[in-house]
């Protein structure tokens, strides 16, 4: 399938594989509770986290990470490897998560599934990104924190090392939807009120 076809094939794939809402299917399946009705009401790992547990918490995150990574390889499979078919690709699968074809377009906050995207587009930068999130939240406990800085950086990174300009302007659109998911988190950050990551249950 090439052309027109392909591309709007890709859009449609990705943004329907990243409307899965598996934090709500899996929380409810396995775990008989509806992560909207807890914590932060968000189907997402960082809230499976602190509601389920450190491993429902870690199989929502990869599940989530999946979801964007199947959605780039689909389009790179389809369209021989096409910059703007992988950035596509992307960018429906997060939006798919955070605008739930399933939940009436609302969901979560793009995180997982944006790396998930990065780590085929960009591996490089997706390890660096992933060393730069893990420390921020190691030192502050706060997972917002750790997303918003490390979306910034993707675009940056991107830049810095020569890839594709489809690639660093996926970036920068991707690091300003996630960053605008968590404007409440970082109101709540500038008023100190904002919570920090810790696994348990309800």
């Amino acid at each position: 399938m090439t052309g027109i076809s392909g591309y709007l094939c890709v859009c449609l794939v990705a943004y329907v594989l990243g409307s899965i809402p598996n934090g709500l299917v899996w929380g409810k399946l396995l775990w008989h509770t509806d992560l909207r009705e807890h914590g932060s009401h968000n189907i997402g790992a960082t809230n499976a986290w602190r509601t389920l547990g450190k491993g429902p918490g870690f199989l929502i995150f990869l599940l989530d990470f999946l979801k964007g990574a199947l959605s780039v390889l689909f389009g790179s499979w389809l369209l021989a490897g096409a910059p703007l078919a992988l950035v596509l690709g992307a960018i429906f699968a997060i939006v798919g998560h955070s605008c739930s074809l399933f939940l009436k377009f609302k969901g979560g906050k793009g995180v997982a599934t944006g790396l998930g995207v990065c780590v085929v587009m960009m591996p490089l930068v997706s390890l660096i990104v992933f060393l730069v999130w893990l420390g921020i939240v190691a030192v502050t406990r706060y997972v917002s924190l750790g997303s918003c800085v490390a979306a910034a950086l993707v675009p940056i990174l991107a830049f810095a090392f020569g890839l594709p300009m489809e690639f660093v302007g996926f970036g920068v659109l991707a690091a300003a939807f996630i960053i605008i998911r968590h404007r409440a988190n970082i109101q709540r950050l500038m008023h100190g009120t904002e919570n920090k990551i810790k696994a348990g249950h309800r």
